[in-house]
């Protein structure tokens, strides 16, 4: 099998199927992850747009469990943020993370070991917390942020440089946190080339093994395009089968991975006519 136009629309085209048929998710739950303005609603202020930042910059490798799960949720953090004011984090902490690791164990007491080894997760994440804040400073508006985004979506050519500055911008954050943020936002164009996009990817020759996240990036754009639909949607889509989190839905809630099925799957139907 190689990549192709054609390959690329079965492919999606499969993975809905795989969703609808086999997991018996019902089409208009599937059809609401892939809108991301009817889960997450248009932030409206920056400290909105600070916590949507700060969530999307734990969701990777065991940051969700050691973090968000340890303190009962991202959100809790507005105790010791001032309701995730970026003018008040910067004027109260300035650059010093372990003054704002000593009022997270203070007053949200994690569950669990808080390692405060330098590269360890919790001081890795404060100093998150910090250079995010003085980001969201930088804009007098969140309407200038969202203006600031725009230049950069509106050319394909530029498009992947934003979450590459967001990278430099926000210690931690890093390529695909970046694409997570600004997908989560409403951007549609920003996929995260995240694990489960990587391993489906890989298994079904939409990409060649090893790529960076940059090339897996505009690869799952690629897809997207030949199956016309948005790279969110194709994000979505393959994401719920691989992560098998409904987060959206209680009453599905975590139905586990299925990638390794949906691959199986995916490989003896995708080269039939």
């Amino acid at each position: 099998m190689r990549a192709t136009p054609e390959n690329d629309q079965k492919a999606y085209r499969l993975a809905k199927y795989y969703l609808a048929e086999i997991l018996q998710i019902r089409e208009p739950i599937i059809e609401k992850y892939l809108n991301p303005l009817s889960i997450h609603p248009v932030q409206k202020s920056k400290n909105a747009l600070y916590q949507r930042l700060l969530e999307s910059a734990q969701n990777a490798n065991m940051k969700p469990k050691i973090i968000g799960d340890a303190i009962g949720g991202v959100d809790k953090l507005a105790l010791i943020l001032n309701g995730f004011d970026p003018e008040y984090v910067s004027k109260t902490y300035g650059d010093n993370w372990e003054a704002v690791l000593d009022q997270i164990v203070e007053k949200l007491k994690p569950k669990g070991m808080v390692r405060r080894a330098p590269r360890s997760i919790w001081p890795s994440y404060c100093k998150t917390i910090l250079s995010a804040a003085e980001f969201i400073r930088q804009f007098d508006s969140i309407d200038k942020f969202f203006e600031w985004v725009d230049y950069f979506d509106r050319d394909d050519r530029s498009r992947a440089a934003l979450p590459m500055l967001l990278d430099h911008e926000i210690e931690g954050f890093g390529f695909a946190l970046s694409c997570d943020f600004l997908k989560e936002l409403g951007y549609v164009n920003f996929p995260k080339p995240d694990v489960h996009l990587r391993d489906i990817f890989t298994a079904l020759e939409l990409c060649p093994d090893g790529i960076d996240d940059y090339k897996l990036f505009k690869a799952i754009i690629r897809v997207a395009r030949n199956a016309s639909v948005t790279p969110y949607a194709l994000d979505k889509v393959f994401w719920l089968i691989g992560s098998g989190n409904f987060y959206a839905d209680p009453e599905i809630g975590f139905i586990g991975s299925h990638q390794k099925e949906f691959v199986d799957f995916a490989r003896s139907n995708i080269t039939r006519p």
